[in-house]
């Protein structure tokens, strides 16, 4: 009895071993085509970060679906239009409910699709200032909106205006405009007034999003503390470009 304990805990643990070696052999391969699909797409990140979430792996590959693959891409960035780059700190990617069956797996044909992938990822306030090229502006986040504010010389003297953004998705731009202006310490007339809203349209801009993995497509923004927070998107993607 104690003999057959001992060869059952041994290959316990071989069974162990196997499966998380091939689930490692499964995550360097996707890691692998996903850097991949992001230099065609002209943007760099660090090495792709990628786990299989569950266990056992190989019970996943018998039955052929995944519940979750988790991709994280730390320094994201990709060009965004006239020359621009925007970047990212990490761009969190999520695949759910991965189909891929074990015949596919083994001959290469057929479809390995994720029913769901998500990305998320965070452009600073910094980053983003520099990109409306105006000088002494700052951005940040208030109770739930986004927030500018500037220097402005208006009838000889210098003033900080502050304005509230309305952020819109467009494709895979970002188009941002500011209204309900506050300037304190300046007489409320129609001159003033239209000074002041001159130079706020001015702050208007639009953010172009870099071409990201895995077919994401642009879906929402949410002005965060540090920064915008992009969330994209995808349904019934063919993961087969991105390896399993």
């Amino acid at each position: 009895m104690i003999t057959f304990i001992v060869l059952l805990l041994i290959v316990g643990a071989l069974l162990a071993v196997a499966d998380r070696v091939a689930a490692s052999y499964a995550e360097r391969t996707i890691s692998d085509r996903v850097a991949q699909q992001v230099a065609d797409q002209k943007g760099t990140s660090e090495q792709p970060d990628v786990t299989i979430e569950g266990f056992p792996f190989l019970t996943q590959v018998a039955r052929g679906l995944y519940h979750e693959i988790k991709i994280e891409l730390a320094d994201f960035s990709g060009p965004a239009g006239e020359g621009r780059t925007i970047r990212m700190k990490l761009l969190d990617v999520r695949a759910n409910d991965v189909r891929a069956p074990l015949s596919t797996i083994r001959s290469g044909d057929g479809q390995i699709t994720a029913g769901t992938v998500t990305g998320t990822g965070l452009i600073d306030y910094a980053q983003i200032g520099q990109l409306i090229g105006q000088p002494g502006v700052t951005l940040g986040e208030q109770n739930g909106k986004l927030v500018g504010s500037a220097p402005v010389q208006v009838l000889g003297q210098t003033v900080k205006v502050s304005a509230t953004a309305a952020i819109k998705v467009n494709g895979d731009t970002v188009q941002v405009s500011f209204s309900d202006v506050k300037a304190e310490g300046l007489p409320d007339n129609a001159l003033v007034r239209g000074l002041v809203n001159s130079y706020v349209q001015k702050l208007a801009f639009n953010l172009k999003v870099p071409a990201l993995p895995l077919n994401l497509k642009l879906k929402s923004v949410e002005p965060q503390a540090d920064g915008l927070k992009i969330t994209a998107g995808a349904t019934d993607v063919a993961l087969n470009s991105a390896g399993l």
